[in-house]
């Protein structure tokens, strides 16, 4: 079974069509955790729409507002699947990607998790097979990947960590020996007005290393780079 947990705060309509994206899903033995982290919309209208479409299959869990990975670790907490799927609550999921993902698990029994290409908007995140230095250097896999449950860190997501929390997480697992298989599918699309859209052009970090955006892009860089020992 997957587990399918959803972080979701203040994001009610994104959170709607996210759902809507997994009922459509072809696979179908897996269980939700909504995470409402203190949302101030109406999230927990869409958890009761929802819970009439899943039924048994949705949960919900309410906190106070702590930060995504509070909410993700909240989730994994009650998961009883033997996979995890940590999915931000603005992607909408193409039909066959839990199968997909699945079955790069299956025919690479030694990798630890599955990761994919996504879009943000109109523009393709088109990656590339699993590359240990180039990890290191730089994020490239998104938080919403398959990963086996028996090689997820036990101390779950580092809640003192508030930007480049997947990085973080990969940079982890890679250090206690696990590594991830890529699935040269586009898989998902993340809606604009999340998280991601604080992102900009590659470029944008070489030259422009005044704008607020990269200055605190690079100070989260720094702060993994030694967290992880990495020159």
């Amino acid at each position: 079974m997957i587990s399918i947990i959803i972080p979701v705060y203040n994001q009610a309509e994104k959170l709607d069509q996210c759902l809507a994206s997994i009922k459509k899903q072809k696979f179908d033995n897996y269980e939700i955790i909504v995470v409402d982290d203190g949302s101030k919309d109406n999230a927990e209208e869409v958890y009761v729409k929802y819970k009439e479409v899943f039924s048994f299959k949705i949960s919900l869990i309410t906190q106070d507002n702590k930060g995504a990975n509070a909410a993700r670790n909240a989730g994994f907490r009650r998961a009883k699947g033997e996979f995890l799927l940590f999915c931000d609550a603005d992607l909408i999921l193409e039909a066959n990607m839990l199968v997909l993902m699945l079955e790069a698990l299956k025919n690479n029994p030694e990798a630890g998790y599955a990761y994919c290409s996504f879009k943000f908007g109109h523009k393709t995140f088109k990656l590339w097979p699993f590359d240990h230095e180039k990890l290191k250097k730089m994020p490239y896999i998104h938080t919403t990947s398959l990963i086996r449950r028996e090689i997820f860190p036990l101390s779950g997501w580092d809640e003192n960590i508030k930007r480049l929390q997947d990085w973080d997480l990969w940079l982890t697992m890679m250090g206690q020996g696990h590594y991830g298989v890529w699935i040269d599918r586009i898989l998902f699309k993340v809606q604009s007005g999340g998280t991601m859209s604080n992102w900009l052009p590659s470029f944008a970090y070489k030259i422009l290393p005044f704008l607020p955006k990269v200055k605190k892009y690079n100070e989260a860089v720094a702060i993994l780079k030694a967290k992880h020992g990495i020159i």
